[in-house]
């Protein structure tokens, strides 16, 4: 099978990409490299017959027909986006043009190759979006696939709108699209602005580790190789017209994460006094969604897929990759600005 993805170069697209070509499948990597994207993700099958990186922006409807044209795609797997919160309410119109029109143009390109390939029955839109689109959930309960979209911040919003474009396309133009929703990913090569990479690299420079609010709001978090393995499930065993939540299993307040890590610090590269000094409570953000948990009943149950990386496991790997590639993210710190806070606007 060789499968077309969109944001291969991102922090969960690469990991797809990776665990793609190890399985034996033909990959074309589409990416527009934006600040979030990085080739050396994906450094480690550079070079493989089975690869190919096409740079091109999803808005870019005659860049897109040509990919399709000249790769011939069995599948497409549509994980470009952007997708900080806190990027997105201080910016919202780029998560506008990239995850709403970049959808857009990618299924109409997507639809224009179907329909001119002879409508295969085995060809295959895989939409990848998050569990944020539901909104946010009381102390009890979990998303399930049937739960009413909520979207509260202009991040989730634009993903609920790509979802739905998606589900359209599924009904009105038959094409074969399933999408899936995931729980908050974490792991390697995650770019530095997101709340893990943030908490170990604070810690490891001394420099104070931001808590939002008061820390009680509640992620469920998910390994990202373990995402990735449910991804390319999902994509060999998914129903059309279906939709598939990939969740961790691992529900914790914030607060209870960055200790986690912040003690794996400790264990790992010990210190006078413990990392957990560093813990410095700072303004919430607008809008900040109390707790998400997802129900992954279906995904278990009808593809055999579950969660194989604990959180205490995932988060002692993670920190130790961080702590043993330093040459992958201190060039990132160098040309970003990611310790300025955002959204407060």
């Amino acid at each position: 099978m060789k499968i077309l993805i969109t944001g291969g170069a991102g922090f969960i697209g690469s990991a797809v990409v990776r665990l793609a070509i190890r399985r034996g499948y033909q990959v074309v990597n589409v990416d527009c490299l934006t600040y979030a994207a990085n080739l050396a993700n994906v450094a480690s099958v550079a070079g493989h017959p089975d690869y190919v990186f096409e740079k091109a922006n999803i808005n870019d409807r005659s860049a897109l027909d040509l990919i399709f044209a000249r790769h011939r795609p069995d599948a497409v797997m549509h994980l470009a986006a952007e997708s900080h919160v806190d990027r997105s309410i201080d910016g919202p119109a780029t998560f506008i043009d990239t995850n709403v029109m970049g959808s857009f143009h990618l299924l109409e390109a997507a639809r224009a190759f179907w329909t001119a390939s002879g409508r295969p029955s085995g060809f295959r839109f895989h939409h990848v979006s998050t569990d944020e689109v539901y909104g946010s959930l009381g102390k009890t309960g979990k998303f399930t696939e049937t739960t009413p979209y909520d979207p509260r911040s202009p991040y989730s919003a634009s993903k609920a709108a790509s979802d739905h474009l998606a589900r359209a396309w599924f009904e009105t133009y038959k094409l074969p699209v399933v999408i899936s929703n995931c729980s908050n990913n974490y792991g390697p090569y995650h770019f530095p602005e997101k709340l893990v990479p943030v908490v170990i690299l604070n810690a490891i420079s001394g420099n104070p580790v931001p808590v939002y609010g008061n820390g009680k709001n509640i992620r469920d978090w998910l390994y990202v190789e373990d995402h990735a393995d449910a991804l390319l499930t999902v994509l060999k065993k998914g129903t059309p017209g279906e939709k598939y939540n990939i969740g961790g299993v691992n529900e914790v307040s914030n607060i209870e994460l960055v200790r986690l890590i912040l003690s794996q610090l400790d264990v790992l590269i010990p210190q006078k006094l413990s990392y957990l000094n560093l813990i410095k409570f700072v303004e919430d953000r607008p809008g900040h969604d109390r707790r998400y948990a997802i129900d992954p009943s279906r995904i278990r149950h009808e593809l055999g897929w579950e969660p194989s990386v604990t959180l205490s496991e995932g988060i002692r790997k993670t920190v130790e990759w961080y702590l043993n590639n330093r040459d992958w993210w201190q060039p990132l710190l160098a040309r970003h600005s990611v310790n300025s806070r955002l959204g407060l606007s």
